[in-house]
């Protein structure tokens, strides 16, 4: 994508948008609500129109070429829309048909023992639990073994136990070399998937790179956490950002990023001193509470 502009009216969802993603990596597009994500994710997929700029995906320009495109990517969507009259190889069935996958059979096998959902093929959809339902929408993405998955906030209002079932599925397919571009506003999501993560807010990408590296070049080593009355920590995090050092709201407290280069006597003993961490980043480029 170059340069890429996409309104709603009198809102800009996407504004300038550059963003390559480089095969077999994952890159976690990591942001909060109303960043963007979403609507970059339907852009790509030929769903959405952009304004102005330039989209190409796997090779084909869009939206002139989407239909190519959508034939080598596999896309699992935010919102659950499985069918939920059939079973569940039924379901892919279905999808590898559209897809002219040519052994139907052998790809729908593929994808179940992918998402962990052998023994449940011939169940109906509708009596699938919330996660085995997500784990459903990875399986139908990847039934024609695309070259290029999108996931959408693949973990949304999910319970952390079935959260972490799903990334270790993510996981397994960053492991094979699948290249996958994922939107997330979970810290932990990003940190733990993602070989690169693209940071948004209003519609733009604001830093980019591996995790270790985008919290040592935004937050340091050290991060210091104080609690305290407002006045006191008001000014503290005034005598902190006068010795070139940065500052963020932490909840009830502040957190001092690169705290490990504050001069002596700067810090009370009583402050929580931790590694820096993607949330530190997040926190401060944003301004948004991490999740």
């Amino acid at each position: 994508m170059g340069s890429v502009v996409k309104t709603f009216g009198p809102i800009t969802a996407v504004n300038g948008l550059d963003l390559d993603v480089p095969s077999g990596v994952c890159l976690g597009l990591l942001g909060p609500n109303g960043a963007g994500k979403s609507t970059t994710m339907r852009l790509l997929t030929g769903q959405a129109i952009a304004d102005t700029g330039s989209i190409r995906v796997l090779g084909h320009e869009l939206p002139r070429n989407a239909k190519a495109a959508r034939a080598e990517m596999g896309v699992v969507p935010q919102l659950d829309n499985l069918d939920v009259d059939v079973t569940v190889e039924e379901n892919l069935a279905v999808f590898a048909r559209l897809y002219r996958v040519r052994d139907v059979p052998a790809a729908v096998d593929r994808a179940l023992a992918i998402a962990r959902l052998t023994d449940r093929r011939r169940a109906r959809v509708d009596e699938l639990s919330g996660g085995m339902r997500r784990r459903m929408l990875l399986a139908r993405g990847l039934v024609h073994d695309p070259r290029l998955l999108l996931l959408d906030e693949p973990t949304v209002g999910l319970d952390p136990q079935i959260r972490t079932q799903l990334w270790s599925l993510i996981d397994d397919l960053r492991g094979r070399g699948v290249t996958i571009l994922m939107s997330t506003h979970y810290i932990e999501e990003a940190e733990r998937l993602a070989d690169e993560v693209a940071v948004m807010t209003a519609g733009s990408i604001i830093a980019r790179g591996r995790p270790a590296d985008l919290v040592a070049e935004h937050a340091g080593r050290e991060t210091a956490e104080v609690f305290g009355p407002a006045g006191e920590l008001a000014a503290l995090r005034a005598r902190a950002e006068d010795a070139g050092l940065r500052v963020r709201p932490a909840g009830p407290a502040i957190a001092v990023m690169g705290s490990e280069r504050a001069p002596d006597g700067l810090l009370p003993e009583y402050a929580v001193r931790r590694a820096a961490s993607l949330e530190d980043v997040f926190v401060l480029l944003t301004g948004e509470e991490a999740e």
